[in-house]
């Protein structure tokens, strides 16, 4: 009988595509034990247990002395989980005292040093793929192949819209747009990019309404942009990925907001245009909303678990509703999010022992047999996103 620890084994061996980070070619790896214990996630956790917020202000020893005291405190969190098996696992190291902080900052430093590390690290979970947004990121030195480039364009959809809305011949102006999209979209399918990036915040428009160009609002002329934009990726045959469910608007920083009506603003978009939709969310209620949109529209996708929603019991819950209504190949669930190669290795275990997990009590109970669980681990680990992307080993 295929135990628990077998099947947790095999999948740790399959293939994976990290479908988003922010990963800088020339310098993958971590280059100190503080880049990978001064990650955003990580941080905001062992601040909550008393961590300063300055930290790299205080002197090595008092720094090294309040990080272990909201480690400590911090135990039962997902990021410390991940944390402390990133060093347990690459570096050999338990972080207990200031001596084993110490040795791993050399441990760190010493790997930094070492061209081949980062490709090392990827090959432990099988990492065979890497996703960046910044063209200047995606030359990836010393590893087997280079960034996927996915260009994003909020800032071009904040600009494009801003000069419509102020523009005092709004239909010229919308025009000039159009140009600049086009000729934008027709660049990034010269460069070879699949597709393109974007987020989006709060909107209070829908894709399926006609709005009067001179009266309407900044939202309604964002979606008109939008429209735009999807026209020229049909045109030339690329994707939209839309990051969704993170908003700036209500606060210094930036928090998720659950619109029960975010993805549905947006069906318009997914009827009309007969484009690929990738729809990534950080905001916890609305991981039904895109299998829904999923279910519904064939060529809608999923994506992986982003910001907020980076939670083993959100991962549980969102792998359920995905089990249940979408072929795994519209499924894709890895976005790291990871800065440095060790973080994108830590979110990624913790992914493949979920997906072994879900899988395995789902066999347990009799609703899918070993080969539709293999077949479901690989095509929401790789598979899905590499037909996605048209992207190919080599």
């Amino acid at each position: 009988m295929l135990t628990h620890e077998a099947f947790m084994e095999e999948i740790m061996g399959f293939d994976v595509l990290d479908t988003h980070t922010h990963l800088v070619g020339d310098r993958l790896g971590a280059r100190d034990f503080w880049e990978i214990a001064h990650y955003f996630w990580l941080n905001r956790e062992m601040q909550a247990a008393g961590y300063p917020d300055q930290a790299m202000e205080l002197p090595e020893d008092e720094r090294i002395e309040a990080f272990l005291t909201a480690y400590q405190k911090s135990r039962n969190t997902l990021m410390n989980w991940i944390f402390t098996n990133i060093f347990k696992n690459l570096y050999g190291i338990e972080i207990k005292d200031a001596d084993s902080i110490r040795r791993a900052d050399a441990a760190v430093r010493a790997t930094s040093a070492q061209p081949g590390w980062a490709q090392q690290v990827a090959d432990k979970l099988n990492i065979r793929a890497f996703v960046t947004n910044i063209p200047e990121h995606a030359e990836f030195l010393n590893m087997d192949r280079n960034a996927i480039l996915i260009p994003r364009i909020d800032g071009k959809i904040f600009e494009w819209t801003k000069s419509v809305h102020q523009a005092e011949q709004r239909e010229q102006a919308l025009e000039e747009v159009r140009g600049a999209v086009f000729k934008l979209v027709s660049d990034i399918k010269e460069r070879g990019c699949p597709g393109i990036m974007t987020t989006l915040p709060g909107y209070d428009a829908k894709a399926n309404a006609t709005y009067a160009l001179e009266e309407a609002t900044r939202d309604q002329l964002m979606m008109k942009v939008l429209h735009v934009v999807c026209e020229a990726l049909e045109e030339h045959g690329l994707f939209l990925q839309l990051f969704l469910g993170v908003e700036r608007s209500w606060c210094n920083t930036a928090v998720p907001v659950n619109d029960p009506l975010r993805i549905v603003k947006l069906n318009g978009l997914f009827e009309r245009y007969k484009i690929q939709f990738e729809l990534v969310v950080a905001s916890e209620l609305n991981n039904l909303d895109v299998v829904q949109a999923a279910w519904n529209y064939p060529n809608v996708h999923v994506g992986g678990m982003w910001w907020f929603n980076f939670r083993a019991s959100t991962y549980r819950d969102m792998m359920q509703y995905r089990l249940e209504a979408l072929p795994a190949i519209k499924s894709s669930l890895i976005v790291s999010d990871a800065r440095c190669i060790e973080w994108s290795y830590g979110k990624i275990l913790m992914v493949k022992k979920l997906i072994a997990e879900v899988l395995y009590q789902q066999m347990q109970l009799g609703w899918i047999d070993y080969d539709t669980a293999i077949q479901v681990a690989k095509d929401w680990l790789y598979h899905s996103a590499a037909e996605r992307y048209g992207f190919t080993l080599n």
